[in-house]
């Protein structure tokens, strides 16, 4: 059964990236969404059965958007095809297409639904379920430039301060995920090529980091610290796939932002490109924190933090006998060392 949901999960994002009628668009992304219900729900928690309605409701609103946009450009223009759609149609989509991958301001969804859910699934709603909304705006002509590049600017700032103050694992690379999504925003406005190898390098990335958590069982980073004895190999990667989405030269991750940056500095958006810049110093803060604590500390040191009972006053010892004897014939001391 699981075989057949994740072969259902590939045609329906297949029949969303290759039509071009919205109709056919709108049931390519239901398709999806009913096809990976079950995988969230698989565990049988209350967490997991939490975050499983979570994603069904935020995905049926913005699915509904998009069928009420389709039909609303249906009307205006008397077409059903994507590739031209009205500039109310354009921002509809857009909001709902926003919605679905998680972005800024509609994101708070997706931290929880990650944390709900096993490390597999948390790979594939973080990777394959980008593609079918992103497809979507790909095929539009005209998409609202101003509001995708302030949508991006706001998901890369988000991304960054949210994830400062998380401590699992999932919570972090849901807003690592939150920020790279600003990134493929603003490069959607400039090339679509550009955006393009940005998605396959976070691809990459995000899958390459979620096998090593699925491997090492981690679901905190105290957990990452403790796993440095059982495969330094893997933690090496690890260490190596942190830095580079921090976007850290001379790596991987490096070059997709390098080329973003470029690109916003050729077009009159300095401010843009200098606020982004900046906007990546907090998420390269807490990948530089788990790549610390994975790799640059020995079990059972795992962390820094500071424990209440190592700072507790030491407790005055109970006077003994043999003590308070000692005490009284302190000051006598000289005396008997100069008589003898």
């Amino acid at each position: 059964i699981w075989s057949a949901l994740i072969s259902s999960l590939s045609t329906s994002t297949i029949i969303t990236m290759t039509s071009h009628h919205w109709l056919l668009a709108w049931l390519g992304l239901e398709l999806n969404t009913l096809s990976i219900l079950p995988i969230t729900m698989k565990l049988h928690h209350p967490r997991a059965t939490e975050a499983t309605m979570k994603y069904f409701l935020v995905q049926a609103l913005a699915a509904s958007l998009i069928l009420f946009a389709g039909t609303l450009n249906a009307w205006q223009t008397g077409l059903w095809t994507i590739t031209n759609p009205g500039p109310t149609t354009t921002a509809i989509i857009t909001m709902a297409v926003l919605m679905k991958l998680g972005a800024a301001p509609t994101h708070l969804w997706y931290p929880d639904v990650l944390q709900g859910t096993t490390l597999n699934t948390a790979l594939l709603v973080s990777t394959w379920q980008k593609l079918a909304p992103l497809a979507l705006l790909y095929m539009m002509t005209n998409p609202p430039t101003k509001l995708l590049l302030l949508t991006g600017l706001l998901s890369a700032l988000l991304g960054g301060w949210a994830g400062l103050n998380q401590t699992q694992t999932r919570k972090i690379m849901a807003h690592s995920s939150i920020a790279h999504m600003g990134w493929m925003l603003v490069a959607l406005t400039m090339s679509p090529q550009l955006t393009t190898l940005t998605l396959m390098t976070y691809m990459i990335m995000t899958a390459a980091m979620f096998s090593t958590l699925n491997t090492s069982t981690t679901k905190t980073i105290s957990d990452m610290g403790t796993a440095w004895s059982t495969s330094p190999t893997i933690m090496t990667l690890t260490l190596l796939t942190l830095t580079s989405l921090g976007g850290l030269p001379p790596l991987t991750g490096f070059m997709p932002k390098l080329l973003i940056l470029n690109e916003l500095t050729m077009k009159p958006l300095l401010p843009l490109a200098t606020t982004l810049a900046l906007a990546s110093l907090p998420s390269l803060f807490f990948y530089i924190r788990m790549a610390y604590t994975t790799t640059l500390t020995t079990p059972p040191n795992t962390t820094n933090t500071e424990h209440k009972w190592r700072f507790k006053p030491p407790l005055a010892p109970t006077p003994t006998p043999m003590m308070t004897l000692a005490l009284l014939l302190m000051p006598m001391t000289p005396i008997l060392y100069t008589t003898t």
